[in-house]
C-alpha cells in the first residue's frame, strides 16, 4: 500500500542534495515518487516504507529530519 509521507529536513541547499536524498529512498523503494521541495525544507515521498524508514534513509544521508 503506498502511502505519502512528508518531511521536514533541515540541511539541504542544492541539486546535489535532492539527488542524494531521492537516490537513498529510491534504493530502498525503487518505485517511491520523491519531491524535495529545497525552500522549505521538505521531503514528500509516496513510498510503501513506513515513515521510520523513509528518515532514516533521509538522516543516512547526513540530514536532519524534524520530528
Amino acid at each position: 500500500m503506498t502511502m505519502t509521507i512528508e518531511l521536514e529536513v533541515r540541511g539541504m541547499s542544492c541539486a546535489h542534495c535532492v539527488r542524494a536524498v531521492t537516490q537513498a529512498i529510491r534504493e530502498r523503494d525503487p518505485g517511491a515518487a520523491v519531491t524535495v521541495d529545497l525552500a522549505a525544507g521538505k521531503v514528500r515521498a509516496e513510498t510503501t516504507l513506513p515513515r521510520a524508514a523513509v528518515a532514516a534513509a533521509v538522516a543516512g544521508e547526513g540530514y536532519e529530519v524534524a520530528d
